[in-house]
């Protein structure tokens, strides 16, 4: 299972996510994030996607969850969560996204993945989560998760 990051950067109660423009999610409003790269610490993948998606350079990342995807019962993707409150600059549009600022308490559910809605709330509270979640073959359609609250988690 690949190693991946969002990284979701808290202004108040505005939340920064990106409208992806391509690639896997094309349309959805999910965290800046990515792949992490050889020889680059999961946290220092998380900053560096956030400042290539959106301009905004993250100072300090704090990890709040681990979430697990499968895509027909095919390991997909191991996503580390970051949140962080602590960046400079003013986001920008890249080739891949659009930087949109949402109200934590008005998130578009109904534009982003399905999975969010389940472990969203509790990056937004500050608690930490673990996740597994099983997609059809074509990620459009939820059928089973488990989430646990609360957890110790290794950076």
């Amino acid at each position: 299972m690949r190693d991946a990051t969002l990284c979701y950067v808290f202004d108040g109660n505005e939340v920064l996510f990106i409208e992806k423009k391509r690639g896997h999610g094309e349309g959805r409003y999910v965290g800046p994030g990515g792949k992490v790269e050889d020889k680059e610490s999961i946290a220092e993948g998380a900053i560096r996607e956030t400042r290539e998606e959106t301009s905004i350079v993250v100072d300090s990342v704090e990890k709040m969850g681990e979430l697990e995807f499968y895509f027909a019962e095919d390991p997909f993707m191991q996503v580390h969560v970051f949140r962080s409150e602590s960046f400079s600059g003013k986001s920008s549009e890249s080739e891949e996204a659009t930087p949109v600022w949402l109200n934590a308490d008005d998130l578009p559910y109904d534009e982003m993945w399905d999975a969010d809605k389940h472990w969203l709330p509790y990056l937004i509270k500050g608690t930490t989560f673990t996740g597994t979640f099983w997609y059809d073959e074509d990620g459009d359609d939820l059928h089973e998760y488990t989430l646990k609250t609360g957890v110790d988690l290794e950076l």
